[in-house]
């Protein structure tokens, strides 16, 4: 017994009673979706739970998506966490949820939810900065505006993907280095972004900025991102509008969404602000700052881990930023950080910046150098999060391998 639970579960899982993440999974052949948690190293089938013991919430996880669950609003949220927490933590709750738990590794994991728009911010001071001296090198490294709000951009959300589909290396336009017109063709400067999402539940109403104070009441969730960027086909579009083909190709979601109630033991204020936000970014004595020790891999090595507590702007800053002009939010929305990096230079979030825009290339064991993503390259990244009496809250992993270009020159 390990976490306070019946479950015969590793001392060091972070998937605990303290965390139970929710996702969406299919089971043997069946392509039925159902609603799961996951606990230690298993599955527990919500879908089947609710019906079986006749929860009056059964409904919102009968669809196999979490879009009814998520849009019951935080006292529902708060009610299922914490009835699943006492059948967990009980000896009598044990015949009620054994039946209904699965491997993990034998389950197939979907999107969790269905996404409606999605926004990337750019919030990492660190990254902002790098990238400015990378890419303008004779200017400051941040823009005028950084300063003073949560710089951000829509994405396209149809081209969400969860981990483990594999992301095919987009073409596109790009100007080489000397030339002086364009070519079309596969990006040879592919890149990951290390950031973390955050999902929309409750929807708010058109016309209403959401405020700093009401974060939790509209926020359900969070996960993990990988905003993939190819930078040669960014960098020529990118003018004067900002990202496009260059990021629309991809973004890979983890599967388990980690309730806002999991993480209070990770919350930390930001770095402090110069000049001070304006009022309706100004966080009160409980700021949304999240301690999330991230980790990203290039093919098995560590390559660099992010730490997301330096993030300048926090998740309910850029909430209030996204609705500040009236902009309704939406049941699945979500909005993901940006590049998470540190001020180290192994904590740097994107190639862009472990390379220094190509001119330093690292050394994997084997030998290999990368600038940028090479074809058949696999880049998973990992968080794990402060828990109660010393645990930890673990986020599972986004992963995705790189598959040659398909396709030829539109003409």
């Amino acid at each position: 017994m390990s976490d306070g639970s019946w479950l015969t579960l590793p001392a060091d899982t972070g998937f605990g009673p303290a965390n139970l993440p929710f996702g969406v999974f299919s089971w043997d052949s069946s392509a039925a979706r159902r609603v799961g948690v996951a606990i230690g190293g298993q599955v527990l089938d919500l879908t089947s739970l609710a019906a079986e013991q006749n929860l009056r919430v059964a409904d919102l996880f009968a669809a196999g998506t979490l879009d009814r669950f998520l849009a019951a609003g935080r006292p529902v949220w708060r009610e299922i966490r914490a009835r699943l927490t006492d059948w967990l933590t009980s000896p009598t709750g044990r015949p009620v949820i054994e039946p209904h738990l699965l491997p993990r590794n034998d389950v197939r994991l979907h999107l969790p939810f269905t996404v409606g728009d999605y926004v990337d911010f750019y919030s990492s001071r660190h990254h902002a900065e790098n990238a400015g001296r990378i890419f303008r090198p004779n200017l400051p490294p941040l823009p005028k505006n950084w300063l003073h709000l949560p710089v951000g951009y829509h994405g396209r959300s149809g081209t969400v993907v969860v981990s483990g589909t594999d992301i095919v290396r987009p073409r596109g336009q790009r100007l080489a280095p000397g030339e002086q017109t364009p070519s079309y063709g596969p990006t040879l400067r592919l890149d990951m972004e290390v950031e973390v999402g955050f999902v929309v539940g409750t929807p708010s109403r058109h016309g209403i900025p959401v405020p700093l104070a009401d974060f939790a009441e509209h926020v359900f969730g969070v996960f993990l991102v990988n905003d993939w960027s190819a930078r040669d086909i960014q960098m020529w579009e990118s003018q004067p509008l900002g990202p496009f083909l260059g990021k629309s190709f991809a973004t890979s979601i983890s599967p388990w969404v980690v309730p806002l109630d999991a993480l209070e033991q990770a919350r930390v204020a930001p770095p402090p602000h110069d000049p001070e936000p304006m009022p309706y970014l100004a966080e009160s004595d409980e700021p949304w700052g999240l301690d999330l020790a991230l980790e990203a891999r290039l093919n098995g090595h560590p390559v660099s881990r992010p730490p997301f507590a330096s993030m300048y702007w926090t998740p309910a800053q850029q909430l209030a930023q996204l609705t500040a002009n009236g902009a309704s939010v939406r049941t699945g929305d979500f909005y993901a950080s940006g590049t998470v990096s540190g001020p180290e230079p192994d904590q740097r979030g994107s190639f862009l910046e472990l390379s220094w825009g190509g001119r330093d290339p690292l050394t994997l064991p084997d030998g290999s150098q990368r600038t940028f993503l090479a074809d058949d390259d696999e880049v998973t990244i990992t968080a794990s999060a402060p828990g109660p009496d010393g645990g930890r809250i673990d986020f599972g992993e986004v992963t995705g391998r790189i598959r040659p270009a398909l396709g030829t020159s539109p003409g």
